[in-house]
């Protein structure tokens, strides 16, 4: 299970498999009529690509195809009635669990039209770089909200305005102001911990990495990633020295590419579901990570399973909460 190479991926690969599962751009056969939205006055949205969709109502059958967007939901009080990947979401999302019977519409890179169309959803949330084809077959069954993941520019703003995206749909405007609210509280009091352990501007450096034939590749997240900007909010510097891509700000490196950190908190992330740890078990013996500054110091995190780094408020509490731990005890 690759769950966070595919979090990142998801968009034109995932479209192409869409279309390829399919054939057609042409809804299923049989597809059911989406049904009626609760009662209510209309709501109208403006989704990540310009397009305003109106809702009769909160939509409350719900399907999610990117795991933030599945937090966000959960965390909100909806329960989605599909999502894509359900076992890879319960491994990698544990801020905010999914219940028994929330239906799997097919792993991320490859959703099932065909479930989504059993499930009569009244709404589909997406990833913002789902192409046209694969929305027509979408859209065919329900509304399709489409949100950008990720703004490397400006990233806790995309999450706040993703969240309230997600909240206006479903009528949970007031449970979003209060999640955001915990959030924002979340911050200081995590910032109030590393400032009063003498740690404000202490450099980190954070990763996770990935072994493929014994190799292990490195992926830094660099400043622009949202953990890097919570991180910032904490009073914490990023060491990394190089660039990121424009929506994620994820890059990568290898074990030499380690040497120019120099004093730092190298803190990663992984999951038992992957295998061996990647720094551990995949460096055991490596004289070059055995000679870093920070392996030699003892500085080096691995953060508790299960904290989604490309998730919501939820899910940025828990990393909050799991690095001040680690940090200032």
């Amino acid at each position: 299970m690759r769950g966070r190479r595919i979090g990142v991926a998801l968009g034109a690969g995932v479209v192409a498999l869409v279309l390829a599962a399919c054939g057609t751009t042409e809804a299923p056969a049989g597809t059911p009529t989406s049904p009626a939205p609760a009662s209510g006055a209309q709501i109208s949205v403006t989704d990540a690509r310009g397009k305003q969709i109106t809702f009769g109502g909160p939509a409350t059958r719900a399907v999610g195809l990117e795991w933030a967007l599945v937090e966000y939901l959960v965390t909100l009080g909806v329960m989605p009635v599909g999502v894509a990947d359900v076992q890879g979401y319960s491994a990698w999302v544990q801020a905010a669990p999914l219940t028994e019977g929330v239906r799997d519409v097919g792993v991320r890179g490859e959703p099932s039209i065909e479930a989504i169309a059993a499930l009569r959803p009244d709404v589909v949330f997406a990833a913002s770089d789902v192409n046209e084809g694969a929305l027509t077959q979408l859209e065919a069954i329900a509304p399709v909200v489409v949100v950008r993941d990720a703004d490397a520019s400006d990233p806790l703003g995309q999450m706040r305005r993703n969240v309230e995206l997600v909240a206006q749909v479903t009528g949970k405007q007031a449970e979003a102001d209060q999640m955001l609210a915990g959030f924002d509280s979340a911050l200081a009091e995590g910032a109030q911990r590393i400032a009063a352990a003498g740690l404000a501007g202490r450099r980190i450096a954070f990763a996770d990495g990935y072994l493929d034939g014994g190799r292990l590749s490195i992926r830094p997240f660099t400043e622009g990633s949202l953990i890097e900007t919570v991180s910032q909010e904490l009073g914490l510097v990023n060491a990394w020295p190089m660039a990121g891509d424009e929506n994620y700000g994820l890059a990568s490196t290898d074990v030499e590419g380690l040497t120019t950190l120099g004093d730092v908190e190298f803190v990663y992330w992984t999951n038992k579901v992957e295998g061996a740890d990647p720094f551990v078990e995949g460096l055991a013996g490596n004289a070059v990570w055995q000679s870093l500054p920070f392996v030699q110091a003892g500085n080096v995190t691995r953060l508790p399973d299960g904290i989604w780094m490309f998730g919501g408020p939820a899910s940025m509490r828990q990393y909050v909460d799991a690095i001040t731990a680690a940090l200032a005890g």
